[in-house]
């Protein structure tokens, strides 16, 4: 059944879709094209519907453009004039108080004002009036009026008075607020005798807060934004200070005689940092026009018509059209077998072998313009000296047509006269027709990559070398067919070339015995195998009597195939020396045991002689009673029985110390944290007694087992509680202080998950900081018949349970109150659980 395109194409339509094709194919042809017409005209329409929305947004944008530009403007003069004030405002308070405290007369006063005045445009004068409102001095700033030349014809308004309608002026009632609140003001804003806006910072002099005067520095509105806003602040934007009543007292830009001071639309208000009613104002302009007055919019709708009226006499220059595509294609052509090499060196030659083209890569390559290229024969200057033979026999096989398809590599020399090597790949220019007008040669410089191959083969020899000189066997195994693909010189001394050193080293972790290793269809191996490795695994060889330490991960060969790579490490002098550690650490452990009790000796021996003495006095008693017949049958009788029990005793702690100290191998079997602290208490419960120190133990109920050597783990708490009793003994402490805590209770943290922690805790005097950073070292001791080795042994101890051992100071403020030793022991805990009712023991000296 033949394909039909139209009915495929036709059923991925949609029904409207359809109907519109169908509406389309029945109009004719002269239809068709009027049709066609509509949509540019509808184009333009939009076009310029959307010139018309670009205006609108960019007035919008250029109003707020120009916003955020009066704001930015604005507050840079208001910083200007705050550091400017501030600074001013610092000074005549220094001057107050040289006044106080140096006690300045007029003259050397008028000095100092002077000095500070004569740099600071914006100050009209300077006056120092008493606490009377009389003028003891005053100096004028610079380029305004002295007090000599003031006149005295009527009230000056910059000193402190009352009008004649009984109001005091601005002066007047900064002056009072000085007085009563003893600190710096600003007046408000007023017109002095010279009709110029200013106002005055008026400065306490205070002698031990009593008030002797102010000093008044008057401010000259006009010269603080003539000379202190910025020049290109003033030349973007206007700024104005505005008063109290929305007045202007001074503008960067002078308004025409006769106009008043308008508010434009573009405008951004800031207090004065004087804080006395003043308002810096900002003022921004529109740069642009509206849109009707817009010559650039009636430009764009007159092009808009031009274009409508182009379309419609598109029609008319069809025939044109096609001379112009036949042009385009010469072109095309041309463009196209220069774009299929643009990345690198182009040549052009006619069939006169005479250069026709060249692009900037080839000169860039060869050191030559391409003025000197251009219309140059053979030999070309870029043809080294002494191969012009071999670069002219190239040529010829050019011109001939038997240049090899992968390029000819040669020797290209240039201008500098340095040689590199490039390789040059030759194509046919066709015109239209079909005929041949030249050719076109792209040079590629392979310098860099033959470098680059020289290095990789360098480096890959390099690498062979320290394969084969490691003391590690390396080899890779071919998954497929089990054959030895690489085997470096230690692998070959041990096993030879053989493969079934490899699968002996691999064990189990050959993946040739799973179907799923590898693609059926592709022969690759399967993609989680060659991204993931394995586990190191120590390997023993019973031929060679050798351990070794196997790494193993799959890759992939460079032929395609699944390999596995093995790195087998001889570790037997390490398996020896492990084998020594521990049975020294057994050793040690039996040997801290025979310590503990070879320093609790004389406690044991107390303790012995207690039930010891008893049996001697009960039996005593008894042989003279019945010599003397004088003893019942149930007094015989109860003291058999109090001396059996004494023996009982006796030999309790006899048989607790021989299972404490007797040797034994390790053995992890799941123990009841009571017991363990019971039998720990109740040894180290003789030398805390000799030292008289009492222990109170808190053991959670419902603690999970522990996997562990109990006797171990008792070895620690011994240890623990005899350091704690000798550091309260040797200590001297009081009763009060003389106790230690041990608790056991179960946590669950997200660091160490599910533990019990054993925690000692005593009263003592603590630990420095350097003893607790060296005091799990070897044969490291605060003690003088110390040997170092209980706490290392102890830290041994708990790790290789896999928990964690640490020390801490206890504080009461900046004072060490005690210490804690704490260790744990994982457990299954899945969530902390609140500990019951505890086991509570208490032994008193």
């Amino acid at each position: 059944m033949p394909f039909d395109l139209k009915s495929a194409a036709s059923r991925l339509l949609t029904p409207t879709q359809r109907q519109l094709t169908g509406w389309w194919r029945r109009q004719s042809p002269s239809r068709q094209d009027r049709f066609a017409t509509l949509g540019p005209l509808i184009s333009v329409l939009l076009f310029l519907a959307a010139i018309i929305a670009a205006f609108w947004y960019l007035r919008n944008e250029e109003i707020e453009r120009e916003s955020e530009a009066v704001k930015r403007d604005t507050e840079i003069v208001q910083q200007q004039l705050r550091l400017r004030l501030s600074e001013n405002q610092q000074q005549l308070t220094q001057i107050a108080r040289d006044i106080v405290s140096r006690g300045i007369d007029t003259a050397e006063f008028r000095a100092q004002a002077s000095s500070f005045a004569r740099d600071r445009q914006e100050l009209t004068q300077i006056t120092w009036l008493n606490a009377r409102r009389e003028r003891r001095a005053s100096v004028s700033g610079a380029g305004f009026q002295t007090d000599s030349q003031a006149s005295d014809s009527g009230p000056d308004p910059s000193l402190p008075a009352v009008a004649a309608n009984g109001q005091p002026n601005a002066a007047e009632l900064a002056f009072q607020i000085v007085k009563e609140k003893r600190r710096e003001h600003y007046s408000a804003s007023f017109s002095d005798a010279n009709n110029t806006a200013v106002f005055q910072l008026h400065v306490p002099v205070l002698d031990r807060n009593n008030f002797h005067g102010v000093l008044v520095a008057e401010y000259s509105v006009e010269s603080l934004l003539r000379y202190y806003v910025p020049h290109e602040v003033s030349n973007r934007h206007a700024i104005a200070v505005i008063d109290a009543r929305d007045q202007v007292l001074f503008s960067t830009v002078t308004q025409m005689p006769g106009q008043r001071f308008q508010r434009t639309p573009i405008f951004k208000e800031l207090p004065l940092p004087s804080n006395n009613g003043l308002v810096l104002r900002g003022q921004g302009y529109r740069t642009s026009i509206g849109l009707i007055s817009n010559t650039l919019f009636w430009m764009v709708v007159a092009l808009s018509v031009l274009t409508v009226w182009m379309l419609l006499g598109t029609w008319k220059h069809m025939r044109r059209r096609m001379h112009i595509q036949s042009a385009l294609i010469n072109e095309t052509n041309f463009r196209r077998a220069m774009e299929n090499s643009m990345l690198t060196g182009m040549r052009a030659m006619d069939m006169d072998s005479r250069i026709s083209y060249v692009n900037p890569a080839f000169c860039a390559m060869t050191g030559f313009s391409e003025a000197e290229l251009i219309g140059r024969k053979p030999p070309f200057p870029y043809w080294p000296p002494d191969r012009y033979e071999e670069n002219a026999r190239l040529l010829q096989q050019e011109i001939q047509g038997r240049s090899p398809a992968g390029g000819a590599e040669v020797k290209v020399m240039r201008k500098d006269g340095t040689i590199f090597d490039a390789r040059m790949y030759v194509s046919p220019l066709i015109d239209p027709k079909g005929k041949q007008t030249g050719w076109m040669t792209s040079m590629t410089n392979i310098t860099e990559a033959k470098r680059v191959r020289d290095q990789l083969s360098a480096s890959h020899e390099r690498f062979t070398t320290v394969l084969e000189g490691l003391d590690a066997a390396v080899s890779v195994l071919s998954v497929q067919q089990s054959e030895l693909l690489f085997a470096n010189r230690s692998y070959r001394l041990w096993f030879g070339a053989d493969p079934s050193g490899h699968a002996m080293l691999a064990g189990s972790q050959m993946a040739a015995e799973s179907d799923e290793a590898v693609d059926d269809y592709s022969g690759l191996p399967a993609q989680h195998l060659t991204e993931i490795g394995s586990d190191p695994r120590e390997v023993f060889v019973e031929s060679l009597q050798m351990w070794f330490d196997v790494r193993a991960r799959y890759l992939q060969w460079t032929d395609g195939r699944l390999a596995q790579m093995l790195i087998a490490t001889d570790i037997t002098a390490r398996r020896h020396a492990e084998e020594q550690q521990a049975l020294a650490a057994a050793k040690s452990q039996v040997t801290s045991r025979l310590m503990t009790m070879g320093e609790m000796a004389s406690s044991v021996a107390h303790e012995l002689n207690q039930p010891l003495t008893a049996i001697t006095n009960y039996c005593n008693g008894m042989v003279s009673r019945v010599r003397d017949d004088n003893i019942r049958k149930e007094d015989l009788l109860t003291a058999l029985e109090k001396t059996a029990k004494q023996a009982q005793r006796a030999g309790q702690i006899i048989h607790r110390i021989r299972n404490f100290v007797k040797r034994s191998e390790p053995q992890r079997q799941p123990s009841s944290a009571t017991e363990i602290v019971e039998d720990a208490v109740e040894l180290a419960g003789i030398e805390l007694r000799r030292r008289n120190v009492a222990i109170h133990s808190y053991v959670a109920q419902r603690l999970p087992q522990l996997l562990v050597d109990p006797i171990l783990i008792e070895q620690v708490l011994m240890n623990l509680l005899k350091n704690a009793a000798e550091a309260i003994d040797n200590a001297g402490l009081p009763t009060s202080r003389r106790h230690i805590e041990l608790r056991v209770v179960p946590k669950h943290t997200p660091e160490l998950g599910g533990h019990v922690e054993f925690s000692v805790t005593d009263m003592g005097p603590g630990l420095p900081d350097e003893v607790i950073e060296r005091m799990y070292e070897a044969f490291f001791s605060t003690k003088s018949d110390g040997m170092g080795i209980g706490l290392g042994l102890c830290r041994s101890i708990v790790e290789s349970h896999q928990g964690r051992i640490r020390a801490e100071n206890l504080y009461n403020g900046a004072a060490i109150v005690g210490c804690r030793f704490a260790f744990t022991i994982p457990v299954d805990i899945p969530r902390p659980e609140p500990s019951g009712n505890a086991l509570n023991t208490a032994a008193t000296p």
